[in-house]
C-alpha cells in the first residue's frame, strides 16, 4: 500500500512538473513571438523610411577618382549640401526648377536631396571642384559627374558614373563627352535665347553639340544627359560661385520676354 501511495505521489509530482514545464515553454514561445513581431515592425519601419529617403550622388571611390581627374591633387575636402539645411533654401530650390526649365523628379530631385561637393587641393591652393547629380533616364537613373575650373566654373571633364540606357555605349564615347569641355552655365542660359531668337546662330555652343546616337534610335537619354549637365552646373553655381551666372539667365529671360511682347 505504501509503495502504491509513493508511486502515486511521484507520478503526481512528475505531472505537476511536466505541466509547469509546458506552461513555461508556452510562455517563452509567446514572448519570443512578441519580440520577433516587434523586430519585424522596426525593420519594416526602417526600410519604409529608407525607401522614401532622398537619393544623393557620391563618387564610388573618391580618392581614386579625384586623383585620376586631378593628378596634381594632394588632398580634397568632401562636403554635403542640402537645400533644406541652407539659408533661403526654399527660394534656391524653386530657382533650380525655374532655371532647369522642367519639373523636378520626386525621387532624385527633392528638397531634401543631399549633394556632395568635392573641393580639390594642391597644397593649400584650390585647383578644382567635382560635383555629381542623379537624373531620371528612360532606362533608369543616370549619374553625371563633372570637374570644373575653380576660377571660371567651366567644365574640365564630364563623365557618367552610372547610366542604365540602351544607348549607354554611344553616350560614353570620348569624342561626345569631349564636346562638353570648356562649357559654362552661361552657355546654357544663352542657349535659351538663341534657341528661340537665333536658332541658326554659331554662337550657340549648346546647339553645336552633336548627338552620338544613330538616327532612328531613341534619343530620350541624350536629352536627359543634357538636362543633367545643366542641372549640375546650376547646382555648382549655387553651392560654389554664389550664382555668378545669374546675370546671363536674367538677360536671356528679359530678351525672351521682350520678344513675346512684340
Amino acid at each position: 500500500m505504501k509503495d502504491v501511495t509513493a508511486r502515486s505521489a511521484a507520478l503526481q509530482k512528475r505531472f505537476v512538473v511536466t505541466m509547469n514545464y509546458k506552461f513555461e515553454i508556452k510562455y517563452l514561445y509567446k514572448e519570443y513571438c512578441k519580440a520577433l513581431i516587434l523586430v519585424i515592425l522596426v525593420v519594416c519601419s526602417f526600410l519604409a523610411t529608407d525607401a522614401g529617403a532622398a537619393v544623393g550622388c557620391t563618387l564610388s571611390n573618391p580618392a581614386q577618382d579625384l586623383k585620376f581627374l586631378f593628378p596634381e591633387m594632394t588632398t580634397y575636402k568632401e562636403e554635403v549640401r542640402q537645400f533644406d539645411l541652407m539659408k533661403n533654401g526654399k527660394e534656391l530650390f524653386s530657382e533650380l526648377k525655374e532655371r532647369l526649365g522642367s519639373d523636378l523628379d520626386p525621387v532624385y530631385e527633392t528638397f531634401e536631396t543631399p549633394y556632395t561637393l568635392y573641393t580639390i587641393f594642391n597644397g593649400e591652393k584650390i585647383i578644382g571642384y567635382v560635383h555629381g547629380v542623379n537624373v531620371p533616364g528612360e532606362g533608369g537613373v543616370i549619374q553625371i559627374f563633372m570637374s570644373v575650373d575653380p576660377e571660371t566654373g567651366a567644365i574640365l571633364r564630364m563623365f557618367f558614373q552610372r547610366i542604365e540606357s540602351t544607348v549607354a555605349k554611344a553616350l560614353k564615347k570620348k569624342d561626345f563627352l569631349a564636346q562638353f569641355n570648356g562649357l559654362t552655365l552661361a552657355d546654357f542660359y544663352k542657349h535659351d535665347y538663341f534657341a528661340v531668337v537665333e536658332p541658326a546662330s554659331t554662337n550657340d555652343r549648346i546647339a553645336q553639340i552633336k548627338s552620338p546616337i544613330p538616327e532612328g534610335q531613341a534619343s530620350a537619354d541624350y536629352a536627359a544627359a543634357l538636362r543633367g549637365v545643366r542641372k549640375d552646373l546650376i547646382l555648382i553655381d549655387i553651392f560654389v560661385y554664389n550664382r555668378k551666372n545669374e546675370p546671363f539667365y536674367r538677360k536671356a529671360q528679359d530678351e525672351l520676354a521682350k520678344r513675346k511682347g512684340l
